[in-house]
C-alpha cells in the first residue's frame, strides 16, 4: 500500500506490506524523496505493535494517584463530566486544547472545529508555534500568504545558488540531501549559516558560523553589500514590491565589518555570500529553526526576505525564497483552525467575513464563534492560574519536553483541574493525566498531509486500529456528542456526531474543502480522487476543473495590490545576555536519528541505539578550561533550570557556545534550560539562545 512517512515535512512516499502480521517498509518512488528514506522512516513500522503501546483508556485514581485501565464510557464521562464542572464554575474559557503539527488536515480540522463549537473555547494553539510559525508571520507580512516553499523542491537541485540558514537537513530530513548534492554536481555553490559545523554544513561551499541570535545582523550586511555593488534589481522592485526606500536607508548602517564584529562571521565571507547570491543566475534563498526560534525570530526572517525581494527572486522561475517546514503536517496544521487566530483556508477569526463563511459550514451562528486565543506559550504557562484555563485537552503533543522552560510547564499542568491525553504512547505529558485516550497511528486511519512544498499527500490505511484503540476523529465526535447531550436535555448524542462531527476522514475532507473555499489556503478543488490521481495536488486550488499551484508569485503576491511589502528590521540582542554568572551561549537542535520530543522514536530499539541519550557539545578549548573529558558528565544550568548529559566535545562549535539535543526527557532535558521569551509578532520562544554555565558534574 502506497503511503507516506508519519514524520518530518518531507512526508517520503513509502510502501507497506502486511505479511503474517508483520508491517515492513519499502522504499517507493516520489518525487520528494525518489525513493530514499532515513533510518527513522525504515522503521516507523514498528510502533504499530509497540509492546509499550496504549490498548485501552486509562483513567487516574482518585485514591490512590495511579492511573488504571477503564472503558471508553467510563473514560469518556470523566472527561466531559470534568470539562461541564470547569465550565460551570470558570466559563466556556477555562477549558483549552492543545494541538500537534503531526495530526493529518482533517483532524486539525476537527479538532479546531471542536474547541471552538464544541466546547466553544477560544484557547486553542497547537505545538507548530515551536515550529515555523515567525516564518509565516514573516511569509503573511512581506507576501500576503505563508506557504513554506513557494515552489516544488526540484527546484533547489537546479538552483546556481543556495543560501541555508539554521537549516541542517542532513539530519533532520535527509533526504533532502539528495537535491543538495545534485545541485552542487552541477555545479551550484552550497552556503551553510549555522553557529555549528553540522552535518550539512560540512557538505557547503563556504560555511557562516555566526554567534547564535545575530542571523539578523548578517542578512543585514549582505544587503548593504548588494547595494553598495549594484546586485539589487532595481526593476523588479519598482514593479513589485513596495517599502525598499525604508530598508535601504536601515540596511546602510550595516557595513560588513560591523556585522562581523557583532556575529564572528569574517567581512571576505560575508562579501563572498553576497557575490554568489547576487551574481547567480538562479538563487534561492532558505530559512528554517535556526533564524526563527527567537525572540526577534519575525524580523530574522524578514531580513532574509528583504534581502531576496532585492535580489528579484520571490516569483522567478527557479529561484525564491522559502522555509524548510519541521513536523510532518506543520503546513496543513495550521492553515485549518489549529492555530490561536486562525480559520480553515487560513482565515482570520477576527475577520467578519471569514467568520460568516466558516459559521456557515459548521451551521452556527457566527456570533457564537468564540475570538482569537493567545499563542502556545503563554496558553501553556497560564494553565491553573487564576485567570487561564483549568482543563486541557491534549492531542498529538508532548510539552512537557517540548516547551521551553519546561520545568514550568510541567509545574502548570499538574496544576490543573483536568488533563485529558490523546496518545498512541504513554508520553511525558500523558503520564500526567487525569485521563488517557489511546489513539490510531498513521497506518490505521485514512487522511490527507500538507508537506512543506504545499503538496497535499494522500495518508492511506493499511489496517484498522487494535482492538480498544480509536482514532481522533471519533473521540472528538464522541466528546462533541456527550458535550451536546448534556447541553441539550433530550438530543440524541448520535445524532449531533453525525451532523457535526463525522467520524468518516473523507466526509471530514469534503467539510474541508468547503470551509476552505476563498481562503488564502483554497481546498476547494482537491478531491482524495485528484490526488490519487498524481503525485498530491498543490494549493491554493480552487476549482476540481482548474490547475493548481505548485509555484506562486509568478505574476502577483497575494496582496491586495499584488506588490510585496519590504519592512525594516534591526538587529537587536537576545532577550538573555551572557554575564558573569552564565558567561556561556546555549542553543539546541536536532540529531538525525531522534525526532521532536523522542516519544516515539526513543521507543524504537534501532534509533534508540543510535542516539540513546542526551549529551552536550562543548568545542575541546572550552572543555579544557572546565576541566572536561570526552564523556564526563557535565551540568548546563541556566536562570530556570538545568540538565545533566554526558559531555562531547566537537571543534565544530564554538567555543563560547554549547548545544544540546532537545528530544529528551529526564535529567537531560534540554528544555529545563530554554528561554521562555517571546516573539511579540508570532509567539515564538526563543529555544535557539540563553545564558548558561557549564560545569563538571
Amino acid at each position: 500500500m502506497a503511503t507516506h512517512c508519519p514524520y518530518c515535512a518531507l512526508q517520503c512516499g513509502m510502501t507497506l506490506r502486511e505479511d503474517d502480521g508483520v508491517v515492513t517498509v519499502h522504499p517507493r518512488q516520489f518525487p520528494t524523496n525518489r525513493g530514499g528514506l532515513c533510518q527513522k522512516g525504515w522503521t516507523a513500522a514498528e510502533l504499530l505493535d509497540h509492546p509499550e503501546r496504549l490498548t485501552t483508556p486509562l483513567v487516574r485514581d482518585p485514591a490512590t494517584g495511579e492511573l488504571r485501565p477503564a472503558s471508553w464510557d467510563a473514560a469518556l464521562d470523566r472527561v466531559v463530566a470534568g470539562i461541564r464542572a470547569v465550565q460551570r464554575d470558570a466559563g466556556r474559557d477555562a477549558v483549552a486544547v492543545f494541538g500537534g503539527g503531526g495530526l493529518t488536515n482533517e483532524k486539525a480540522y476537527a479538532l479546531g472545529k471542536f474547541a471552538r463549537i464544541g466546547l466553544r473555547t477560544r484557547h486553542i494553539d497547537y505545538n507548530g508555534r515551536f515550529c515555523m510559525s515567525s516564518a509565516a508571520a514573516a511569509g503573511m507580512r512581506a507576501f500576503g500568504i505563508d506557504r513554506g516553499l513557494p515552489f516544488p523542491l526540484a527546484d533547489l537541485g537546479r538552483a546556481d545558488t543556495l543560501l541555508l540558514v539554521g537549516a541542517n537537513p542532513a539530519e533532520t530530513m535527509p533526504p533532502l540531501v539528495r537535491w543538495l548534492t545534485e545541485q552542487r554536481r552541477a555545479g551550484g555553490r552550497l552556503i551553510v549559516v549555522d553557529p555549528r559545523v553540522t552535518a550539512t554544513a560540512r557538505q557547503a561551499d563556504l560555511h557562516l558560523q555566526p554567534l547564535p541570535g545575530t542571523d539578523l545582523a548578517v542578512a543585514n550586511a549582505l544587503l548593504h553589500i548588494a547595494l553598495t555593488e549594484g546586485w539589487v534589481d532595481r526593476a523588479y522592485v519598482a514593479e513589485r514590491t513596495t517599502g525598499f526606500e525604508a530598508v535601504r536607508r536601515g540596511v546602510a548602517a550595516w557595513w560588513p565589518a560591523r556585522a562581523e564584529q557583532l556575529s564572528g562571521v569574517p567581512v571576505a565571507d560575508l562579501e563572498a555570500t553576497a557575490r554568489a547570491l547576487g551574481t547567480g543566475g538562479r538563487v534561492i534563498i532558505l530559512t528554517a529553526r535556526g533564524a526563527e526560534q527567537h525572540a526577534k525570530g519575525v524580523d530574522t526572517v524578514t531580513a532574509y526576505v528583504n534581502l531576496a525581494l532585492a535580489l528579484g527572486l520571490p516569483g522567478r522561475a527557479g529561484s525564491g525564497y522559502g522555509c524548510l517546514t519541521g513536523q510532518g503536517n506543520g503546513q496543513g496544521g495550521r492553515e485549518h483552525g489549529q492555530k490561536a487566530d486562525q480559520l480553515p483556508g487560513y482565515r482570520r477569526i477576527d475577520d467578519p467575513a471569514a467568520r460568516a463563511h466558516v459559521a456557515g459550514v459548521w451551521g452556527v451562528p457566527a456570533d457564537e464563534l468564540p475570538g482569537p486565543g493567545v499563542p502556545a506559550y503563554q496558553l501553556l504557562d497560564s494553565l491553573g492560574t487564576p485567570d487561564g484555563p483549568r482543563a486541557l485537552l491534549v492531542f498529538g503533543s508532548n510539552p512537557v519536553v517540548s516547551a521551553p522552560r519546561a520545568a514550568r510547564i510541567e509545574g502548570r499542568l499538574r496544576d490543573l483541574d483536568l488533563l485529558v491525553v490523546a496518545d498512541l504512547l504513554l508520553s511525558e505529558t500523558a503520564a500526567l493525566a487525569d485521563v488517557v485516550l489511546p489513539t490510531a497511528q498513521w497506518a490505521e486511519e485514512d487522511g490527507t498531509m500538507t508537506n512543506l512544498e504545499g503538496r497535499v499527500l494522500r495518508r492511506r490505511a493499511l489496517r484498522p486500529p487494535p482492538p480498544g484503540v480509536r482514532t481522533d476523529l471519533a473521540i472528538i465526535a464522541d466528546l462533541a456528542a456527550r458535550l451536546a447531550a448534556t447541553e441539550a436535555p433530550g438530543a440524541r448524542p448520535e445524532a449531533v456526531a453525525a451532523a457535526r462531527f463525522p467520524t468518516d476522514p473523507a466526509a471530514v475532507f469534503a467539510e474541508l474543502r468547503r470551509a476552505s473555499a476563498g481562503g488564502a489556503a483554497d481546498y476547494a478543488g482537491i478531491s482524495w480522487e485528484r490526488i490519487d490521481a498524481a503525485d498530491g495536488v498543490y494549493w491554493p486550488c480552487p476549482s476540481g476543473d482548474g490547475p493548481d499551484t505548485p509555484r506562486l508569485f509568478a505574476d502577483r503576491f497575494a496582496t491586495p495590490d499584488g506588490r510585496a511589502r519590504f519592512h525594516p528590521v534591526d538587529h537587536r540582542p537576545a532577550a538573555e545576555e551572557v554575564c558573569a554568572t552564565y558567561p556561556l551561549h546555549f542553543t539546541t537542535g536536532r540529531v538525525l536519528a531522534q525526532y521532536q520530543s523522542g516519544t516515539q522514536t526513543r521507543r524504537v530499539p534501532a534509533l534508540r541505539r543510535a542516539a540513546p541519550e542526551a549529551f552536550v557539545e562543548l568545542h575541546p578549548d572550552l572543555a579544557a578550561r572546565l576541566g572536561v573529558d570526552d564523556g564526563d558528565p557535565v551540568r548546563v544550568t541556566s536562570r530556570r533550570g538545568e540538565l545533566c548529559a554526558p559531555a562531547r566535545l566537537s571543534a565544530g562549535i564554538r567555543p563560547d557556545t554549547v548545544f544540546a539535543p532537545f528530544h529528551y526527557a529526564g535529567a537531560g532535558r534540554a528544555n529545563s534550560v530554554t528561554n521562555d521569551a517571546v516573539d511579540p509578532i508570532s509567539g515564538m520562544p526563543e529555544f535557539k539562545i540563553c545564558a548558561v554555565r557549564v560545569e563538571k558534574a
